[in-house]
């Protein structure tokens, strides 16, 4: 093999490598405290969120967990016609949040971040902070209610009003599984901090 073949496999090895890591999943999702040693940034995030809005870091961590498992550019599955055609993505979720593109330009109009964008953390963060916030001011939930907090998340301000989460009781065990790892997160934050 010629030193250039080398060379360029090389370098296109470690190209492909350097751009997983941005958007990539921290390796111990059970563990807060691991994470927040991988990932720095992500504790600065939440903690600004928190200052900012009042949403308990562990919260933001739940949720963050629950809609894309700290994966920055996810995206939801595509749909397909017939079993094999593809017909687009299922919404226009994206990034850690999973904010869809309405409630994203909401948030950006709302709290004066026109440059926020879904797949960096700390946007991401404040996004999720300011959404809870509001569901905290007009709905009564409180700030360090996961689960409710999470079905509004997921339901939208006017779902959860209705109570529109009753006929889904799959989605009712997704919100009690983010309140245990709210929990979980919370007893970990506090013995590493």
């Amino acid at each position: 093999m010629s030193r250039f073949l080398r060379a360029s496999v090389l370098v296109l090895l470690l190209a492909s490598c350097a751009g997983r890591g941005n958007y990539a999943a921290p390796r111990q999702l059970d563990n807060a405290c691991a994470i927040m040693r991988e990932r720095p940034q992500y504790m600065r995030a939440m903690a600004a969120s928190e200052r900012r809005w009042g949403i308990p870091m562990h919260v933001l961590m739940a949720t963050v967990y629950q809609e894309s498992k700290f994966i920055g550019n996810a995206r939801t599955p595509y749909t397909f016609a017939l079993g094999v055609i593809p017909m687009g993505r299922q919404s226009s979720a994206y990034g850690y949040s999973q904010a869809l593109d309405g409630t994203w330009e909401e948030y950006q109009r709302s709290a004066g971040n026109r440059r926020a964008k879904r797949d960096d953390i700390g946007d991401a963060s404040d996004f999720m902070g300011w959404y809870m916030n509001e569901s905290a001011r007009s709905l009564g939930i409180a700030r360090n209610d996961a689960g409710a907090q999470y079905l509004a998340y997921h339901e939208g301000r006017a779902g959860y009003a209705s109570q529109s989460y009753l006929n889904k009781p799959w989605l009712v065990e997704v919100a009690a599984a983010v309140d245990a790892r709210a929990e979980m997160y919370r007893q970990q934050l506090a013995a590493c901090r």
